[in-house]
């Protein structure tokens, strides 16, 4: 249990990290011209609130579990209940995250910026999930991790 938490805990602050520094894109400067904004008030949309971008790291307790959700201009990631899933910010009349999960599972891959007031982040997932998440302060670790973890066990 505490491996699977601890493993969980890494595969999301790696996710976030490929996320935010938009390593595997090979996208020119002109590829993402049509597509949707990350911030709601610019994809057309208010997504609830315009009055905060969706780029930077969230995270949140959905069911017991947690939730990691990295967005980098149109470009976001979400690891959730051990599946990682990467894709884009598009805009369906208003910003939506459109994501393809490395498993094939289909819990999080089509995701509705319900409200956003910049620092609490509420997803709706066409799955039926729905995910309140709160911004993450770079450097630091996101509130609500699991606490007393084992000791000696060796680094992956």
């Amino acid at each position: 249990m505490h491996k699977r938490v601890r493993m969980s805990v890494a595969a999301a602050g790696l996710v976030a990290a490929l996320a935010l520094t938009g390593c595997g894109s090979s996208d020119s400067d002109d590829a993402g011209k049509g597509k949707a904004s990350a911030t709601p008030a610019e994809a057309g949309g208010d997504g609830g609130s315009a009055s905060g971008s969706i780029d930077g790291a969230w995270s949140g307790v959905t069911d017991g579990k947690p939730i990691a959700l990295s967005v980098s201009g149109k470009t976001a990631a979400v690891v959730a209940d051990g599946h990682v899933c990467t894709g884009e910010v598009t805009d369906h009349g208003k910003p939506m995250l459109s994501l393809k999960c490395a498993d094939g599972n289909t819990d999080r891959t089509m995701g509705s910026i319900e409200s956003n007031d910049g620092t609490k982040l509420v997803v709706s997932w066409d799955a039926g999930a729905k995910d309140t998440l709160t911004k993450t302060e770079p450097g630091k670790l996101p509130k609500g991790l699991p606490t007393g973890l084992p000791t000696g066990i060796p680094a992956p």
